[in-house]
């Protein structure tokens, strides 16, 4: 393997510039990204925007038409060099967890151990047990196992060799939501408590911002814009950005004076010029609404969804949805007044076609 500059090269994951196409469709353009040890990166975006493609080149299962990957500041792809899977030290968990149907758990998780002397494996397959919580489960079969319990064999059996790298492709999607969220709460755990980097594919906001150190969101085979989940929540640099991680009121405006109208005052568009068309996007929950009859905003219906509720409202010609933490079902027909969280209030020069 060659080594790169340790100046030019952080520890851990790092894709160089990775493009790739199948044909003449070029799939992932110009992807450059790290994962430091430790540390967990979501690869996230909608169907067939590249992701699975970047995981399976950071895998050694594709060969980059361009670009480099680097394991700890060593080549594996790139540079006339291609180093297989097997030869990466690299751990996998996908949607199908791909037990071996004639091993039993332990035989399973023991599987890639094969070099270690027989006494350590035994003690490597029960710590790993442990630590997903599976130790009782050692002589039972894959098919006697839930769903959840199976993602758990999986992660203990991909982490029993101490792999540099873990790969995740969409690995809870196949599960009901109550066990999805429990399962990935166990998995993050175990993987922060080894150390190990791992770069994750998902096309949900949500368990992206759950689960993730650092968000890299992806469009027609590029990085858009990549950050902590907190930094593309509430800093979002395109209405692609704001609109992916969730419902947004998106409102045509103008700039005037630095700034756009609207029913709630106004909201600053510095970057925007004088008379410029522009796309105001508010989220739901950044409207907060409060009961008075003398209120600008009209109640048009409510619904409870459960941890929030949503209200359709009608104010200043505009029809806009809010989300309100718990139960809150006023009538149909009930003024309201709106407070506007500006941290939740983005503005983008209009795209054409939009204005």
């Amino acid at each position: 393997m060659t080594e790169a500059p340790a100046e030019t090269c952080p520890a851990g994951l790092y894709l160089d510039a990775i493009s790739h196409s199948y044909g003449a469709r070029p799939v992932v353009q110009g992807v450059t990204l790290a994962v430091p040890p430790g540390q967990l990166v979501c690869l996230l975006g909608p169907s067939g925007c590249g992701k699975t493609t970047t995981l399976r080149i950071a895998a050694g299962l594709e060969r980059p038409s361009r670009g480099r990957v680097l394991l700890n500041c060593q080549t594996v792809s790139g540079d006339g060099l291609h180093l297989p899977p097997e030869a990466r030290n690299v751990g996998f968990l996908f949607q199908d967890y791909a037990l071996f149907p004639h091993l039993n758990v332990a035989a399973n998780v023991a599987f890639g151990l094969d070099k270690m002397a027989r006494a350590d494996r035994a003690q490597r397959v029960v710590e790993m047990l442990r630590q997903v919580g599976m130790e009782a489960y050692a002589e039972a079969w894959p098919h006697q196992l839930s769903g959840g319990q199976q993602q758990r064999v999986a992660l203990a059996r991909a982490l029993a060799p101490r792999p540099r790298l873990m790969l995740l492709d969409e690995p809870f999607s196949g599960l009901d939501k109550r066990l999805r969220d429990q399962v990935r709460d166990e998995t993050l755990h175990v993987l922060k408590s080894s150390g190990v980097s791992t770069l994750m594919v998902t096309h949900d906001p949500e368990e992206a911002m759950f689960m993730a150190d650092s968000i890299a969101l992806m469009k027609d085979g590029r990085v858009v814009q990549m950050g902590s989940p907190e930094e593309l929540y509430l800093n979002p640099e395109t209405p692609f950005v704001a609109s992916f991680f969730g419902e947004v009121n998106l409102i045509p405006v103008t700039v005037r004076n630095g700034s756009v109208d609207t029913p709630f005052g106004p909201v600053a568009a510095p970057d925007l010029g004088e008379g410029a068309p522009a796309e105001l996007l508010i989220r739901p929950e950044g409207l907060t609404l409060v009961p008075d009859s003398a209120g600008i905003a009209e109640v048009l219906a409510s619904r409870m969804l459960g941890r929030v509720s949503l209200i359709h409202l009608m104010a200043g010609g505009l029809h806009l949805h809010a989300r309100v933490p718990g139960h809150f079902m006023p009538a149909e027909g009930t003024r309201l007044t709106v407070r506007l969280d500006l941290s939740q209030a983005h503005v983008y020069a209009a795209e054409p076609g939009n204005s």
